[in-house]
């Protein structure tokens, strides 16, 4: 059976364009609004049972993904792969620096992370700030993270990440995507109003 197409996927997001703050620090100049993506759970089985045939060989005991699409969709990967599910939550750091969302595991699923072979998944990433705090948190309590995967990755800054880490990057489709530092935004430069999506 052939995976769903990008198309497919896409039309299920609402994208807009437009001047953004992302929740990496990131401006870019495309937001998919992803929470409705779960909402009709049978619009989106086909992209979940494509991305659990990924994710099966590296046998993974537990899927974490971070609140809220990660989540929705770790706990449906984590049935498909009859493995055990985990969540992350975000937590935002003072400043206006990158990278300022760390995420935390709940006490009662970090006290059994240890040892384990986690599958960490995200509906889409770019620059990966929940998958990357989510990796980081992991990691503090002595989880394996074996892989990284998402229906979508757009650009190549979060998968150049995980490729450094040493960690795997499975996705259904990869795009092109533009990030840029806010002091080389070109969307400042011309005067974009920049609208703040980090904090939703």
């Amino acid at each position: 059976m052939s995976e769903p197409g990008a198309a497919a996927f896409l039309a299920l997001a609402a994208g807009r364009r437009g001047h953004f703050l992302l929740e990496s620090g990131h401006h870019g100049g495309l937001w998919l609004d992803l929470d409705p993506l779960f909402s009709r759970p049978a619009r989106i089985a086909p992209f979940v049972a494509a991305l659990a045939e990924r994710l099966r060989p590296y046998a993974a005991d537990v899927v974490c993904g971070p609140l809220l699409g990660g989540a929705f969709l770790a706990q449906s990967l984590a049935h498909a792969l009859g493995a055990e599910f985990a969540f992350t939550e975000r937590v935002m750091t003072p400043g206006d620096g990158m990278y300022r969302a760390r995420y935390r595991l709940p006490p009662a699923l970090a006290a059994s992370a240890r040892g384990r072979r986690v599958a960490m998944v995200d509906d889409v990433m770019s620059a990966g700030s929940a998958l990357r705090g989510t990796y980081a948190e992991l990691r503090a309590h002595g989880a394996e993270p074996v892989v990284a995967a998402a229906f979508l990755v757009l650009g190549s800054a979060g998968a150049e990440y995980f490729a450094e880490a040493g960690v795997p990057v499975e996705a259904l489709h990869r795009e092109g995507y533009e990030l840029w530092l806010p002091a080389q935004c070109p969307l400042c430069a011309a005067g974009e109003p920049l609208e703040d999506v980090a904090q939703g």
